[in-house]
């Protein structure tokens, strides 16, 4: 049986995920709460960045639940925040199984993430 693989196209804000099997892909759209917005310089800002902290958490851990179902994960994007979520990922035991594969790219349209992904499996 072929392996399940999963393509994550992200940045800090949405992660675009892109089933592989038998070389076509479909993509699902998972959003962070968390946003860019200006920051209050004020006493609260320390409660900001503990709750922008927290966005991000639940962020990577929601991305996380998904991964588990998958036996090929390639995290690809324009931004670090597939670096913070491999990193998490590896410190977690549940992960040790998966094949993780991170690649540095540029902003792309779901077109190009779908061939970015086929590309990357077809290769096996």
């Amino acid at each position: 049986m072929e392996p399940k693989k999963l393509g994550i196209w992200m940045d800090y804000v949405d992660a675009h995920l892109m089933e592989f099997a038998s070389g076509a892909s479909k993509t699902k759209a998972l959003s962070s709460d968390f946003t860019f917005g200006p920051r209050e310089q004020s006493s609260g800002e320390n409660r900001m960045l503990d709750k922008e902290k927290h966005l991000q958490a639940e962020y990577y851990k929601k991305l996380g639940e998904v991964i588990l179902n998958y036996e090929e994960v390639i995290l690809f994007g324009p931004t670090n925040a597939k670096i913070e979520l491999l990193n998490i990922l590896r410190a977690n035991h549940l992960f040790r199984e998966i094949k993780i594969y991170i690649q540095q790219t540029e902003k792309m349209t779901e077109n190009q993430q779908h061939g970015f992904v086929i590309r990357h499996f077809s290769k096996d």
